[in-house]
């Protein structure tokens, strides 16, 4: 959870809520042009700004909306229940909820220990955080890349469950204080903060829930590839969600673009390259504990897809 400060911070009253607990009832001038449902960035971002932050509004109830911008919640404190696509997404202390520019989303009335806080966030921004994820399909990549218009995205948001796991509430924290704090060179130590969240959410797939069957179904395969890529079988996989073998395999292809082999082999080798910049393990080890006891194999596989041999890899370390 974020610091005591923050939350202190976070939970005076605005004037916005002012004239919300004044009127009981909100300004939609604040946030829309006239007549539209969409919140306008322009109206929360300063010019030349990629991210911005403001308290989530308290005290009455948020009539359905979208965002033209990517929209990242977190609860400091308390709880909010949101609507988004017509799914009830109860938002507890230390969780994170990613909506993109499709989602529907109302909120019901939060009191005044409900505090969350709301990232504006423009899709430029997040051009270091995808060089951060790599190439690896992911349901985050997935999303962001749906945000841009490069892939389908099925589910208009993602609820991480992660309010136990520190590095995550640390990470947010330091996002928080370097947007509350004009700090210098904030938007550099912004990204490269958003990209080290994200490889940590990518860490914690088991963690997120969504809004379509199809995009819970990739969930749950992504997540077995994470978890069992040294050892699992396709077979296996259908036994244990209970698909027929061929009908997971077609499904998989048409979901991701991409057979199981090929998620088994980018995560494999993703591995494999993760352990020779961190260890030194010799490749011999390397190839056999990510799955592949042909060391050969490995080692032609490893070089078409980094253009390089392992051992050359280990040395631009």
């Amino acid at each position: 959870m974020v610091s005591k400060d923050i939350v202190m911070r976070l939970s005076a009253v605005t004037e916005e809520e002012r004239f919300i607990l004044e009127k009981t009832a909100i300004d939609p001038n604040l946030y829309m042009e006239h007549g539209s449902d969409v919140i306008n960035s322009k109206k929360l971002l300063e010019q030349g700004k990629l991210i911005t932050i403001r308290p989530h509004p308290r005290f009455v109830e948020f009539p359905p909306h979208r965002h033209d911008y990517v929209e990242m919640v977190y609860m400091c404190s308390g709880e909010t229940t949101h609507m988004v696509d017509g799914n009830e997404v109860t938002l507890r202390e230390g969780e994170l909820l990613l909506l993109n520019t499709r989602a529907v989303q109302s909120i019901r009335k939060a009191g005044a220990e409900d505090i969350a806080v709301n990232f504006i966030i423009l899709l430029p921004f997040f051009d270091k955080a995808l060089q951060f994820m790599g190439e690896e399909d992911t349901p985050l990549r997935s999303f962001i890349l749906g945000c841009f218009g490069e892939k389908d995205a099925p589910s208009g948001y993602l609820h991480f469950k992660v309010g136990d796991v520190l590095p995550i509430q640390n990470l947010v924290e330091n996002l928080l204080y370097t947007l509350i704090d004009d700090i210098p060179n904030k938007r550099n130590v912004n990204q490269m903060t958003m990209g080290l969240l994200f490889l940590q959410l990518i860490n914690h797939a088991d963690r997120i829930q969504t809004s379509t069957k199809g995009e819970a179904l990739l969930l749950q395969v992504l997540r077995y590839v994470e978890e069992h890529y040294s050892t699992g079988s396709l077979s296996e996989l259908a036994r244990l969600l209970h698909y027929d073998l061929y009908w997971l395999s077609r499904e998989i292809k048409t979901m991701t673009g991409k057979t199981y082999t090929e998620l088994l082999q980018e995560k494999r080798l993703s591995q494999a390259a993760y352990l020779l910049f961190t260890t030194n393990l010799n490749v011999a080890h390397i190839a056999r504990s990510v799955g592949y006891e042909n060391v050969s194999y490995f080692h032609r596989l490893f070089s078409e897809r980094f253009g390089m041999s392992p051992r050359q890899y280990r040395l631009c370390k």
